[in-house]
């Protein structure tokens, strides 16, 4: 299979913290997704420790089998968090408190020092390091000036568009976007917003070898158990059309 799935089970970890007990462990889904195929977990450890504890970041880091990704903020609490427990990779987000959900892709052209400091500061502790931007052709060249490993690449408003002509809009900006990418050298991953009904137009760019999906493996999980959503994720990326 040409992409690898990343499974982030923030969202299990959403449904502990509602009622501030001991499960559902997003520990035992990441083993699950493992077990069904997935190649990747993906976390992201907020500022706010809405979802995930740094308890989940901790033991995962000592269970996951495959690759562990953390996504954070670009912060040096952060850095010094990564630093502790070496995820496989980093992945640096935009983060704001009043925000349901990451909103858009992190700013690099407009804060290029901070990030290249923030990026050689996690090289120099031997983590890869990825940057979740908007599908736009200066944040890819800004990434690259950066020293990043990789970018993601924001699926949000492709996933958002409400009709075919702006879907369609949105998809050739993410596959201009992973172009730029792979011709500068770094890995191409995509996520947010991907579920059952979208994922195969994005599991076929050729350019994209990695895809993060979390809310909605997360809600199939709740109805059909958490090994079939992985396994039914992975069979529409395997054969997307």
């Amino acid at each position: 299979m040409g992409q690898r799935l990343g499974v982030n089970v923030d969202h299990v970890a959403t449904l502990r913290q509602a009622r501030r007990t001991t499960y559902p462990d997003p520990v035992t889904a990441a083993a699950l997704a493992e077990l069904a195929g997935a190649q990747q977990i993906t976390i992201h450890l907020r500022e706010d420790r809405r979802h995930i504890q740094d308890r989940d970041l901790r033991i995962l880091r000592e269970t996951v089998q495959s690759l562990l990704n953390l996504e954070m903020a670009a912060t040096a609490e952060m850095v010094k968090i990564a630093y502790e427990h070496k995820p496989d990779v980093v992945t640096l987000v935009p983060e704001r408190r009043e925000e349901l959900t990451t909103e858009g892709g992190l700013e690099v052209a407009n804060q290029r020092e901070h990030i290249a400091k923030i990026i050689k500061n996690l090289k120099d502790g031997e983590i890869a390091v990825s940057l979740f931007i908007d599908p736009d052709l200066d944040q890819v060249r800004a990434a690259h000036k950066v020293n990043a490993d990789r970018i993601e690449l924001h699926t949000g408003r492709y996933c958002e568009a409400r009709n075919e002509k702006e879907r369609a809009r949105e998809l050739a900006r993410i596959v201009d976007a992973a172009k730029a990418g792979t011709k500068l050298g770094m890995g191409v991953a995509a996520g947010h917003g991907l579920n059952y009904d979208n994922v195969q137009p994005i599991a076929r760019i050729s350019e994209i070898d990695e895809l993060n999906i979390g809310h909605a493996i997360v809600g199939r999980a709740v109805l059909v158990g958490f090994e079939r959503a992985v396994r039914e994720m992975l069979e529409l990326m395997r054969n997307p059309g």
